[in-house]
């Protein structure tokens, strides 16, 4: 009856189109009054404490670095890099867009900013080639997709706070599945995509080549920075968070010189507003969470899950599906911050590594940003390059399924996944 409660408080709320921070909100009351202990004063303390936490100041430091990077000129160049590496072979501009898109979620961790960034730069230059223009916006989308997972990944940071697992380990361990992630949609991208008839692009002389990767070297220097420093204990996440923003905002405004000074307001109200978003998303989910546990929810669920609990693989299979079940309807973050204090009892009940269950959690829920009806970042590809949602949707198919792909290989194989992080971590 408790989680009939929640679920139904929460799911009516956001029915009636209630954001999804106050139907959050909504959800918690409904709870407390259900168990005959609703007090204003705990609801507001949990609610302030939720947004009070030292790693979660990662994620406004970070979004301030992705703003600054598609402001400031580093996201272009590195398109341009990708271009002169790959842009001549078949299809080649596909294959920039994964290049580059692996590079710049290494930068900034944000779906959202990078996929706006490749769509704004690529799109057009791969519909003007030749290629069908669904299918471009789907590659792209799902290109973007590698942020949450390659480090510096917001996703890992939100996870990380809810669960209390160590950031610096999702980091580590997501490297080697967000590169799988590409190589995925690169095979996908060569077998749709095969007969185009698209022109691929000129080939680039060896010092075109030289002079785009040294245009390119201040931004590439900025992924080994914070991963070097994270894996020798150098600076903690939220304190590359901050790193990144101030380097991002050096290269930008004194190396490049694109960043103007008049620019800074408009990139720090920008990334102001869409950190609000996320904190209070945070900060409503923290008042769930202490009711979830309050009400025993997990211990519940642990029980009803207990015939699969002796098969982690089969235990994972079904989370899994309900994940990618609840990332039609529901964005990244709300998912993360709703099912994290649900499923992290159950996962340590059947010994599952909680390092290993948060990269697959977080990749199940970043591939969300692309499953329809409610895909944010098909949203963005959409919007940016002025398609209907339902062709972006069409051309996303094969990419999505390449990356559902490796994201049951990974359940199958956790090796994976767990042989790199142990290797990253000596």
């Amino acid at each position: 009856m408790t989680i009939a409660v929640f679920l139904g408080a929460l799911l009516l709320a956001m029915a009636l189109g209630v954001p999804i921070a106050y139907a959050l909100l909504v959800s918690g009351v409904a709870l407390m009054l259900h168990l005959d202990t609703f007090d204003a004063q705990i609801l507001a303390q949990n609610l302030i404490e939720g947004a009070n936490s030292f790693p979660l100041l990662a994620v406004p430091f970070f979004m301030l670095a992705g703003e600054i990077m598609n402001v400031g000129g580093l996201s272009r160049r590195i398109v341009n890099l990708a271009v002169t590496l790959v842009g001549h072979v078949r299809g080649g501009l596909g294959y920039v867009a994964i290049l580059a898109a692996v590079m710049m979620a290494a930068l900034s961790g944000s779906a959202v900013a990078d996929t706006a960034a490749l769509a704004a730069l690529l799109l057009p230059m791969m519909v003007a080639a030749g290629h069908n223009r669904a299918r471009s916006g789907g590659l792209i989308a799902s290109a973007g997709i590698i942020a949450p997972i390659i480090p510096p990944s917001i996703g890992f940071v939100i996870f990380g706070v809810i669960s209390g697992v160590s950031i610096t380990k999702l980091f580590l361990a997501g490297i080697v599945p967000g590169l799988l992630m590409g190589v995925s949609i690169a095979i996908a991208w060569w077998w749709s995509a095969r007969n185009d008839g698209a022109k691929p692009a000129p080939k680039a002389t060896a010092e075109q080549r030289w002079l785009a990767f040294r245009q390119a070297t201040w931004a590439l220097v900025l992924p080994i920075i914070v991963l070097v420093g994270l894996k020798f204990g150098v600076f903690t996440p939220t304190e590359a968070a901050v790193v990144a923003a101030v380097y991002a905002l050096f290269v930008a405004t004194v190396v490049y010189g694109e960043l103007k000074l008049h620019q800074l307001r408009a990139v720090f109200v920008s990334s102001a507003k869409t950190t609000a978003v996320v904190m209070f998303l945070v900060a409503a989910a923290m008042v769930s969470s202490w009711l979830i546990t309050v009400a025993q929810i997990p211990a519940d669920l642990v029980t009803l899950l207990n015939p699969f609990l002796d098969n982690p693989t089969l235990l994972l299979i079904m989370i899994m599906l309900l994940v990618i079940l609840v990332g039609t309807a529901m964005d990244m973050t709300p998912t993360i911050l709703i099912m994290t204090p649900v499923l992290m009892p159950i996962v340590k009940a059947a010994g599952i590594d909680p390092v290993y269950f948060g990269v697959l959690f977080v990749m199940n829920n970043a591939i969300g940003l692309v499953t329809p009806p409610v895909g944010t970042v098909l949203n963005v590809v959409a919007g940016v390059g002025k398609m209907k949602l339902d062709e972006v949707t069409r051309g996303v198919v094969p990419f999505m399924i390449a990356q559902f792909t490796v994201m049951f290989l990974l359940v199958l194989f956790p090796a994976l996944v767990l042989v790199p992080l142990k290797w990253l971590s000596q």
